[in-house]
């Protein structure tokens, strides 16, 4: 049984943790309403132009010598995967159910024979899949988002992926990441980048956002096609990747901000249990006290 004096620094040290799990909770409730505004406010845009380029992408099928990022390298041996994570912790489940849905793929994508190469965006990713990937890690980005995401930090991520592909680095792109629906849910997604799939609003990639109920459009390019699409097609990577990051920022300020609520729930409870067993012994020891005075009272 702790002494009185343990549980009164017990009761001391649980409420200066609620303190700090209560202001975390301010915190991130403050940039959860600007992260989701933000998100909100560039999904209309990123998916107009998904379903621009998805309709551009159906006029060019079985035509050859078409943009490698529409059409892709003819080869899909390697993968590049982009994992998009916090680079703090205490946040619930943000950062694990990443890892774990990219752990899930890349070890699904080496069971085929396929060579997969990791990219990081965010600390805690890194930290826990290079233990069983290193060797496979060929970049890594942190700090992104400390201030809001912007998108000079989407399109140096997009730069470097670019790169990559005019070097012939790589077949296919992948991004996972968490698409904020609410503060206690995030979808865990997977978004091809590279070659171009479109992206429905429920986050699913690779299927149309438009049925096709007729004939496809015919385009007309002035100036050329390749200079158009030279520069819509970065722009496009660019602007998904800026997306998916807004929709990440979301998510961890939300899953922070409910695991925070629960901590400081849990803190009081805590409290309420430690206060109750410390008045109990507390009352037992002045028994105890009043019990030895008076029998040393009835000796005399």
């Amino acid at each position: 049984m702790p002494s009185l004096k343990d549980l009164k620094t017990r009761i001391i040290s649980v409420k200066s943790t609620q303190k700090i799990t209560s202001a975390m909770k301010m915190v991130a409730a403050a940039k959860l309403r600007r992260a989701q505004e933000g998100a909100e406010e560039a999904r209309p845009y990123a998916e107009r132009m998904a379903r621009m380029l998805n309709s551009v992408a159906k006029s060019f099928e079985g035509q050859k010598g078409g943009a490698k990022m529409l059409a892709g390298t003819g080869s899909d041996q390697t993968h590049l995967i982009i994992v998009a994570t916090a680079d703090r912790g205490l946040c619930g489940g943000f950062n694990g159910s990443i890892v774990r849905e990219s752990r899930r793929m890349t070890r699904d994508l080496k069971a085929e024979g396929k060579t997969v190469k990791l990219m990081f965006v965010g600390r805690k990713g890194r930290d826990v899949m290079r233990r069983e990937f290193a060797a496979d890690i060929v970049h890594e980005v942190t700090g992104i988002g400390r201030t809001g995401v912007t998108f000079a930090e989407a399109r140096d991520v997009a730069g470097k992926v670019t790169e990559m592909f005019e070097a012939g680095e790589f077949d296919v792109c992948t991004f996972i990441f968490n698409r904020f629906k609410s503060a206690m849910t995030q979808i865990v997604t997977r978004q091809q980048l590279i070659p171009f799939a479109a992206v429905e609003a429920d986050g699913e990639a690779g299927e149309s956002q438009e049925k096709d109920t007729g004939p496809k459009a015919t385009y007309i390019f002035e100036p050329e096609e390749s200079e158009i699409l030279a520069e819509l097609l970065p722009r496009n990577l660019s602007t998904q990747v800026f997306q998916a990051l807004l929709e990440n920022s979301a998510s961890e300020h939300g899953a922070r901000m409910t695991a925070m609520d629960s901590a400081t729930r849990n803190a009081g409870e805590m409290i309420d249990k430690l206060t109750l067993t410390y008045n109990r012994q507390r009352q037992a020891v002045i028994t105890k006290e009043l019990i030895e005075i008076i029998s040393g009272a009835e000796a005399l």
